[in-house]
């Protein structure tokens, strides 16, 4: 049985002690041995949160995992949602993320939608860019893939704007749209 909680409250121990998985903004998609998070009740989710309220209703250093597919483009704060999800993981925690690249027009169909995103769009939080200011946790990227709609001709288009991905998103994204950027982020923390 699922059990939704409060946003003010913590997950039941008979939950979190077995649970390494946060599935943010799980929608339908509720996955099985994962804490299932969402905005509304109507998708059954374990935990019931407002992901754009701060500060979410997990202990710091929970999680060693963290799912966010298709959520971050909704929400006010990119920034302050990556602070939010360094906060929760432990050192080391694997952080998969799925957003709409900037190309896609499903980036601008949906009117929820209030960021888009580039291949380099995390670089602020994993000190990759001279811009990396605008917070102080820290990621190192695992993997950046740009993914396209499965047809022959994309087949050559991804690979070619994942070898090439500056070259692409300047020239060529607006002539062979992409669909989707996947990213594995590590979560950096200083040890004390």
């Amino acid at each position: 049985m699922k059990t939704v909680l409060l946003p003010t409250t913590h997950l039941a121990p008979e939950i979190s002690a077995t649970l390494n998985t946060l599935n943010l903004g799980c929608g339908r998609k509720n996955i099985s041995n994962a804490v299932n998070l969402d905005v509304t009740p109507a998708t059954k989710p374990d935990v019931v949160h407002d992901l754009n309220v701060k500060p979410w209703p997990f202990d710091d250093g929970w999680f060693g995992e963290v799912l966010a597919f298709d959520v971050l483009e909704h929400l006010d704060d990119v920034i302050q949602a990556m602070e939010e999800i360094h906060r929760i993981c432990r050192p080391g925690a694997l952080v998969r993320i799925t957003v709409p690249h900037f190309s896609c027009a499903n980036t601008f169909v949906d009117p929820t939608h209030r960021h888009a995103f580039g291949r380099s769009s995390f670089d602020f939080v994993t000190n990759v860019s001279k811009n990396s200011f605008y917070t102080k946790v820290q990621f190192r990227y695992v993997k950046r893939h740009i993914v396209f709609h499965p047809t022959i001709t994309n087949r050559l288009i991804m690979r070619l704007a994942n070898r090439y991905p500056d070259k692409y998103e300047q020239r060529w994204a607006w002539i062979f749209p992409a669909w989707f950027l996947y990213f594995e982020l590590e979560v950096l923390k200083e040890t004390d």
